[in-house]
């Protein structure tokens, strides 16, 4: 099986590409375990000045693989969609594992972990930017995004809620209403809005060219003052970031396998209006 994750290093930028391209790099717990690894080991890899992420293949993530949530509908037409949903998430080297001494689960950390890389982090985006896909970008320091590029803060979508640290990142770049607004409806949108958004820091119709571009720039610079700047960036837009990661897994936990999220998938892959209950 080819790497999930592919890492190649030259002048100082470290060039790390999404790699299952056959599912536009959909997140599965291989995927989740490969994205968190290559990020532990750029934390420290010598020499990297800067890094850019990209997908291989038609789209740079397009979030969750669809096997997770065929394991949501299977749990709730058995009629144990708490337990089977749990025993999928919560389970070692799976989304919702945690790690001791972290600030995230592994869901999280695969979004977070380009915040804790000491050099700046371009995400170059195209294709499609879904759900986990478009935190995962939003973990970046900066992103390239194509104006075709498809995006979403997906989760409502199936019943969830960002949890992937997309509540605290989304909610530093763009206006209070316009995080919700995003977020209740799930729609998708374009590059280009996201532009428009504060989202997409650049527009290119070619992102990882022009990512790289940007990085060997940065890597011509002292790396003493970037990483200096990074950090003082980072003190002030990430404060609360533990606590507010810590509410995440809270709410998805109090959600996830319950009758509405799971009616929230199986009309999904029924292709029919959700018939949900108020909360009482």
């Amino acid at each position: 099986m080819a790497e999930r994750v592919t890492i190649s290093i030259s002048d100082g930028v470290a060039d790390v590409r999404l790699n299952r391209p056959d599912k536009r790099n959909a997140l599965d717990n291989e995927m989740f375990l490969a994205i968190a690894a290559a990020g532990e080991r750029l934390k420290t890899e010598h020499g990297v000045r800067a890094v850019v992420l990209s997908g291989e293949g038609a789209s740079f993530c397009a979030g969750l693989d669809f096997s997770s949530f065929q394991t949501m509908a299977d749990g709730g037409r058995s009629g144990d969609p708490s337990e089977a949903a749990t025993a999928a998430i919560s389970a070692p080297g799976s989304p919702g594992s945690m790690q001791q001494g972290r600030i995230t689960h592994l869901g999280q950390q695969v979004s977070w972990v380009w915040q804790e890389i000491p050099v700046p982090v371009i995400a170059a985006v195209h294709g499609h930017a879904l759900g986990g896909g478009i935190q995962i970008a939003l973990g970046a320091d900066i992103r390239i995004v194509h104006p075709d590029t498809k995006l979403s803060v997906r989760e409502v979508h199936w019943g969830l809620v960002p949890d992937m640290t997309g509540t605290q990142v989304l909610a530093s770049l763009v206006r209070p209403d316009v995080a919700k607004e995003l977020t209740f409806t799930a729609r998708i949108f374009s590059g280009r809005e996201a532009f428009d958004l504060g989202i997409a820091t650049r527009l290119s119709d070619t992102p990882v060219d022009d990512a790289l571009a940007m990085a060997r720039e940065i890597a011509g610079r002292s790396p003493d003052a970037v990483r200096g700047a990074k950090a003082l960036f980072n003190q002030l837009v990430n404060a609360g970031a533990a606590e507010q990661f810590a509410n995440e897994r809270r709410v998805i936990g109090a959600l996830i396998g319950r009758p509405n999220q799971v009616e929230a998938v199986i009309a999904n892959f029924e292709n029919r209006p959700a018939d949900y209950t108020d909360p009482a």
